[in-house]
């Protein structure tokens, strides 16, 4: 429990730092977070989360990854596709290596854990040397994205 709602915090400070509004304690998003990473953490196989467990500050950063199955491809005849997702540190914790350590057990869950192939991740302007310094590029094809309308959230 206590992981999951770290894991929802480290998420709302990474959302702020690109800009969103992340509301208070109770937004509804937090809340489907939390059941979503309860649901997620039950799942080793299909889900990762590294941690950095400061001593006094408790979890201070961590980096997320998923797998799903994809259609194969050229790239990738098993299709199985990763994500990292929710890098995220404290700024009090920043630029001790943090992030990087928990980016290094992910990408080694994925390599050692996993079928995938192919790893994917979104990156901010900060974070992006350290992902080049692990071995992403930048793709061909960007990434594009529509947000769907809806008429109601329940």
């Amino acid at each position: 429990k206590q992981d999951v709602v770290a894991l929802v915090h480290l998420r709302s400070l990474m959302f702020a730092s690109m800009g969103s509004d992340v509301g208070g304690q109770d937004a509804a998003w937090r809340v489907a977070a939390t059941r979503w990473f309860q649901e997620q953490l039950a799942q080793p196989q299909q889900f990762a989360g590294f941690v950095i467990d400061h001593p006094v500050d408790g979890v201070v950063s961590a980096a997320l990854g998923s797998c799903d199955t994809r259609a194969p491809s050229p790239e990738d005849v098993r299709g199985a596709h990763g994500r990292v997702f929710n890098i995220s540190t404290e700024p009090a914790h920043r630029r001790f290596g943090y992030a990087q350590a928990c980016l290094t057990a992910l990408l080694t869950w994925f390599q050692t854990d996993t079928r995938v192939r192919v790893v994917d991740l979104n990156a901010t302007p900060d974070g992006a040397g350290m992902y080049q310094s692990a071995g992403f590029h930048e793709s061909t094809f960007p990434s594009m994205r529509k947000l769907m309308q809806r008429l109601a959230e329940s």
